[in-house]
């Protein structure tokens, strides 16, 4: 088995032996699984004030270090909280992965039901976008090989994309999708230089309290490069006229805009894929984005 199969088994009592372990501190503090949590991280809520984040497989093992690292850089520039990262948890009794604990954060993810017509959350999330692409740290030429924070040209999704069109040609309308994705791979690039984006920036990565948008979560994406892959909250949050007044909040042109429905598309392609036959949830959230890509 390689590593990319690697599906550790996760439970209270390892979460349990680890925290108390490598954090006697909070050693006996109550545990609390999280349900749903995602696909790439177990979560628990730990007594209050914490929260442990567990990778479920390979592809997530680099989140830990990188939010411990960024997120407190970024925080203070930002309009919506993000977590405070505590501490990076080392593998052990059997867990072969780094693993996360921050403080919690109070609030309910999002949901279209509740924001998809909100021209606040539109302007809200386009000045977090704003916001997070003026980040400029000093570090900034240090940057120079991080691979671990290179966002990957869209057309290196092509082979990907084009092969899971061919797969839901049945359910979506193969051709619109064949034209959008062709459309977003000739579009211009970005030609100015590439910026900080969060690679990952989707409903189920916004969190509501009180009716309003109050957090962002989930940095695993975070990175540097095109931002048009952040236009995907846009397809699945959004409606048309929410989403026309994120576009002009954002002041975002024509070929970005274009390359954003493209990374709409393929990111909801490949989550539909893999997990809406086993995931009722998943199959919801990505036949809207998939849809609402296609409406642009």
């Amino acid at each position: 088995m390689s590593t990319a199969d690697i599906r550790p088994a996760i439970d209270a009592a390892l979460v349990r032996r680890l925290v108390d372990a490598q954090f006697p501190r909070w050693a006996g503090s109550p545990l609390e699984l999280l349900d749903p949590a995602g696909s790439d991280h177990v979560i628990y809520r730990l007594g209050e004030e914490l929260t442990v984040r567990l990778p479920r497989h390979s592809g997530a093992i680099g989140q830990a270090r990188k939010e411990f690292e960024w997120l407190p850089r970024l925080a203070a520039h930002l309009p919506l909280a993000v977590p405070t990262p505590v501490g990076v948890g080392e593998p052990g009794f059997g867990y072969p992965w780094p693993w996360a604990v921050s403080r919690w954060l109070e609030g309910e993810v999002a949901t279209v039901e509740a924001l998809a017509d909100s021209s606040e959350a539109a302007v809200e999330l386009a000045e977090f976008l704003t916001a997070l692409q003026r980040f400029a740290p000093e570090e900034r030429p240090a940057l120079e090989g991080r691979e671990d924070l290179v966002i990957r040209p869209l057309a290196d999704r092509d082979r990907a994309t084009r092969a899971a069109i061919a797969k839901v040609g049945g359910v979506f309308d193969a051709a619109a999708m064949t034209e959008l994705w062709d459309a977003a791979l000739s579009a211009p690039g970005w030609g100015r230089p590439p910026v900080w984006v969060h690679g990952d920036f989707h409903t189920g990565n916004l969190l509501v309290d009180g009716g309003r948008l109050s957090a962002v979560i989930d940095f695993g994406g975070l990175g540097i490069g095109d931002p048009a892959c952040d236009l995907m909250i846009a397809f699945t949050l959004m409606s048309a006229r929410s989403r026309a007044v994120f576009r002009a909040a954002l002041g975002v042109d024509d070929a970005t805009w274009t390359r954003g429905r493209g990374w709409a598309l393929a990111t909801g392609l490949n989550a539909y894929t893999y997990y809406a036959a086993v995931d009722p949830r998943v199959a919801v959230q990505t036949t809207r984005q998939i849809t609402e890509a296609l409406i642009g």
